[in-house]
């Protein structure tokens, strides 16, 4: 496995970065889901990392990553990509996010397009309220005595009924990922999610876009991904039967749908 770097964005947060693949490959960024690290990729490494060169990082708040405490935004979010790509010198990468890495993925081909060649949206949503629900969450994060009733929660919404009661290996992994979480890195990005609405703006990306969803995600739902397949110009629109971690539960289907797309 590659070794850790960190990137000291213009706000002094360090951001947590590896790199895998041959350094003459195109670059692929990866930004996985709010909750987990950049570990939430470990299956994906070896597949992807023979066509790309493969750039994952925590984000802020998360990880390896400095934990500044308040509000994030989904904006900052952003512009620690941009920092972390003009830090390393690289000019323009596709972008796979899954569910808050697919918010960073829309507002980067939004706000940034000439950094991203071709897009990948998984899992993921242009909006997702009410504002009052992550109000509660991020009070409910602050005010818990440890993170293991939170982690609890993720695990349910993420993964498929018998997965969780056979509670094998992955699950382990999510949930021992999901405690070590900082409570107040998770209240901040709670925060950026309950304030973006990109519902109007995505219709101005114009990169090659592919959107994956899980067929019984209950956290950004079908019908989520059904929304940004049909407002980004051109958009492909890919089910898997899968709930929120596509990636996890079906990987060589997410797989032969990013490569197939991406080269």
């Amino acid at each position: 496995m590659s070794e850790l770097n960190f990137v000291t964005v213009g706000d002094g947060t360090r951001i947590a970065n590896r790199i895998d693949g041959d350094a003459d490959k195109p670059v692929l960024v990866l930004a996985n889901s709010i909750g987990t690290t950049l570990h939430m990729w470990d299956g994906e490494i070896e597949a992807l990392s023979q066509h790309f060169r493969v750039l994952r990082y925590d984000y802020r708040g998360h990880g390896s990553s400095s934990v500044p405490v308040g509000a994030y935004s989904l904006d900052r979010l952003g512009r620690d990509v941009i920092e972390l790509l003009d830090a390393l010198n690289i000019e323009r990468v596709h972008f796979l996010g899954l569910s808050l890495g697919g918010f960073v993925g829309q507002w980067l081909a939004i706000h940034a397009p000439e950094r991203i060649d071709r897009l990948v949206l998984s899992n993921t949503s242009a909006h997702l309220g009410p504002a009052k629900a992550f109000d509660d969450r991020i009070a409910a994060v602050l005010q818990a005595p440890d993170m293991s009733e939170m982690a609890e929660m993720f695990l349910a919404n993420w993964f498929p009924a018998q997965w969780l009661a056979a509670n094998g290996p992955v699950i382990e992994k999510f949930r021992t990922m999901l405690r070590t979480i900082d409570r107040h890195g998770l209240a901040g990005l709670f925060a950026a999610v309950r304030d973006m609405d990109l519902s109007r703006t995505i219709a101005l990306i114009s990169r090659p876009t592919l959107v994956i969803a899980g067929q019984h995600d209950t956290v950004t739902a079908l019908s989520h991904s059904e929304l940004i397949a049909a407002a980004v110009p051109g958009a492909r629109l890919v089910v898997l039967p899968a709930v929120h971690l596509s990636n996890v539960e079906y990987p060589d289907e997410f797989l032969d749908a990013v490569l197939g797309f991406l080269r």
